[in-house]
């Protein structure tokens, strides 16, 4: 089976004003989530929810320059990166069709690369 990275995307506003039985019924329907990947035959690997893209440090290394470290994302958008899930999947068509499960406000679907010593190099 192929894994793949989910990365979720989403507005961070609904943190502002977040409840506790807000969180629960967030936290609930990933386990829902996770649930239903399992009942499908796939499975969830691994998974965090990240904080808040304020909190980030990118560190920038351009060709032959010294690393420059910044507060803040790589880039700064409306959507932002709030966590990640690894799965395994028969194939990208399941992948697809479980991230539409999947309680994110926008899921990326991402194959992860092979780079053990027998994996073909990336064309």
């Amino acid at each position: 089976m192929a894994q793949y990275v989910f990365l979720l995307f989403d507005s961070e506003e609904w943190f502002d004003n977040l409840t506790p039985e807000e969180w629960q019924k967030a936290m609930e329907l990933h386990g829902a989530f996770t649930a239903a990947v399992e009942a499908a035959g796939a499975r969830v690997l691994g998974g965090e929810a990240l904080e808040r893209s304020t909190t980030a440090s990118t560190v920038r290394k351009p060709d032959g320059g010294e690393a420059l470290v910044t507060d803040g994302p790589f880039i700064e958008t409306k959507e932002a990166l709030g966590g990640y899930y690894v799965i395994e999947a028969r194939d990208l068509d399941q992948a697809i069709e479980l991230a539409k499960l999947c309680p994110a406000g926008n899921v990326e679907v991402r194959p992860i690369m092979s780079t053990s010593d027998d994996a073909e190099s990336p064309a």
